[in-house]
């Protein structure tokens, strides 16, 4: 997809109509409490609780209905450790049309489950992007599916930057943004309803101190994508796509965080906003509670990117 031309703010705004008849308007959340730890006012978008259980439904819910009847026919194809994968397949029983998922091993058992709940035709493979892209690949050959990729789809990136979209139009202005990173999806969307909305708003990411690869990249001037992920983040443990970086370089800041503190912030989502959401979403108030000198008495929105954990394996509650 690093061929494809990059999204502008006219596809943002032309993927938040396009879903507009299937996804969800998601609620903002606030907490006195959560505001006192912080010393900032903070608004969560909760996109957990978007259909399928994350923003991921968007930006595919944008890919898929964007096909022309004959590429729409064929199906859609994708690798996904979870929930874009299970994203496309709601997305495409939408359109009734076929979807095919590649897994690598060690996926969330949550997230597997919820992409054979939506239908989709699920082919496993080993846990590397190689081999990931090679079954997509061989997929492709066999079904003549059009692939959307998890993250460097232009489609996809534009419909996932409708998130930002709605808070900023319903409880924007904000001093900063606040989005986790692993592919860059998300972040680089929400830098487009930034350029759209509020170009003064400063575009924070939140990233695993094991897989920053965003970091590194936006800091070298160009992508670095050679490392082994090591982090609880599943969502996060994918390199940052070339589209992705052409977006958010020069326009984005990185702040990594650990594991620990990205579990503590899971858990305290769960105690006082009553919000179960995955590690590689609580991630992002992780990193505002590390640095609260970095947002202390601004006003702070944050992406709650998604709510697909396995309750058998919550991280705190293992021996």
């Amino acid at each position: 997809m690093s061929d494809s031309p990059l999204p502008c703010v006219d596809d943002l705004l032309a993927a938040a109509a396009r879903i507009a008849p299937h996804a969800s308007v998601t609620p903002v959340l606030h907490s006195r409490a959560l505001d006192g730890l912080a010393g900032a006012s903070l608004l969560f978008k909760g996109e957990h609780l978007q259909r399928g259980g994350a923003f991921k439904f968007r930006g595919a819910c944008n890919a898929v209905w964007s096909l022309d009847p004959d590429q729409a026919a064929r199906g859609v194809v994708t690798h996904s450790s979870g929930n874009h994968g299970a994203a496309l397949a709601l997305a495409a029983r939408t359109r009734g049309i076929a979807c095919n998922v590649v897994v690598p091993q060690g996926a969330v058992g949550a997230k597997l489950a919820n992409i054979a709940r939506h239908g989709a035709t699920v082919w496993r493979c080993e846990a590397s992007i190689a081999a990931r892209e090679a079954m997509c690949a061989q997929v492709q050959a066999q079904t003549g599916a059009s692939l959307v990729h998890p993250y460097a789809d232009p489609r996809v990136i534009a419909g996932q930057g409708t998130a930002a979209l709605e808070l900023l139009r319903s409880h924007g202005p904000f001093d900063v943004l606040v989005v986790p990173v692993g592919g860059g999806g998300l972040a680089s969307g929400t830098r487009l309803a930034l350029q759209a909305m509020a170009p003064q708003t400063r575009l924070v990411l939140a990233e695993p101190e094991g897989a920053a690869d965003t970091a590194r990249s936006l800091a070298a001037g160009e992508r670095r994508i050679d490392f082994t992920p090591d982090t609880l983040c599943d969502g996060l443990r994918t390199t940052l796509g070339a589209p992705n970086f052409a977006l958010l370089h020069g326009a984005a800041e990185v702040i990594t965080v650990a594991d620990s503190a990205t579990v503590a912030a899971m858990r305290l989502l769960w105690q006082v906003l009553k919000q179960v959401v995955e590690p590689s979403s609580a991630i992002a108030l992780a990193a505002i509670l590390a640095t609260p000198q970095r947002f202390a008495g601004q006003r702070v929105g944050v992406v709650l990117s998604g709510g697909n954990v396995d309750l058998d394996a919550l991280p705190w509650a293992r021996a």
